[in-house]
């Protein structure tokens, strides 16, 4: 079999740009090409090829500053997409769509990967955008509606609570149930109307609910529906009475 006339001379044609490249690619350790720029030189009336690894290790997004720079950024995108939607009862289809196209740019930066094992999860959070109808309740008139909404999650008590403020106040606690590290099983036990009127929570009213984003600042859950909650910390030193 005839020998292929680069394979005799030991220079190799690269399809994309029609450059020969003399010798061989340099390796890493692992095998893999390192990444390479292409220097010509002139020598006399030839020309020749050098190849020279430039790289740096790390790159700066896997740096812990550039991490932390990463996760503000995204942060700072879905907060600004979110206030004018006054917690997503104004949101449309294509603005929900985008919510959750930047909601999970930022899960995927999440720097606490076990957050029921974290005491950041615990305290009063403010809900500040949801995709839940029942939560937003945009069919009623505007002064029926609750002008915000709480959630407080203990971790070490296993124990939730929604709120809602003026103009009735309800509220709901309950009990959670890890699943994993980040997801929990909730059932409702008890409702107060107005405040202080209790009713005892219906066997249905269970649900799940994921953390999938959480740090000193902003927490991120799914629930079981499909529902997508963010919220903002208000109290973290607020406890849940027993």
């Amino acid at each position: 079999m005839a020998i292929p006339s680069c394979l005799k001379t030991g220079a190799l044609m690269s399809p994309a740009t029609g450059f020969n490249f003399s010798g061989s690619l340099m390796k890493s350790d692992s095998g893999f090409a390192v990444p390479t720029k292409l220097q010509s030189t002139r020598k006399g009336h030839r020309e020749r090829l050098r190849v020279q690894a430039i790289f740096s290790f790390p790159p700066t997004f896997l740096t812990r500053n550039g991490r932390a720079e990463k996760q503000k950024q995204l942060k700072q995108e879905l907060l600004e997409a979110i206030e004018p939607l006054q917690r997503g009862a104004t949101a449309s289809p294509d603005d929900q769509l985008r919510i959750d196209q930047l909601a999970r740019k930022v899960e995927a930066v999440n720097p606490t990967k076990e957050p029921l094992k974290s005491d950041l999860v615990n305290g009063k959070w403010e809900l500040i955008y949801t995709t839940s109808a029942s939560i937003l309740q945009a069919k009623k008139p505007r002064f029926l509606r609750s002008i915000t909404n709480y959630q407080s999650i203990n971790v070490d008590t296993l124990k939730v609570q929604n709120m809602e403020t003026w103009p009735f106040y309800n509220s709901v606690t309950g009990d959670i149930k890890p699943l994993n590290s980040k997801k929990v099983a909730v059932k409702l036990q008890v409702f107060k109307i107005l405040g202080f009127i209790p009713i005892k929570a219906p066997d249905s009213a269970r649900g799940e609910l994921e953390i999938t984003y959480v740090d000193e600042e902003l927490r991120l859950s799914r629930g079981d529906k499909g529902n997508l909650f963010i919220l903002k910390m208000f109290d973290p030193t607020y406890r849940i009475p027993l």
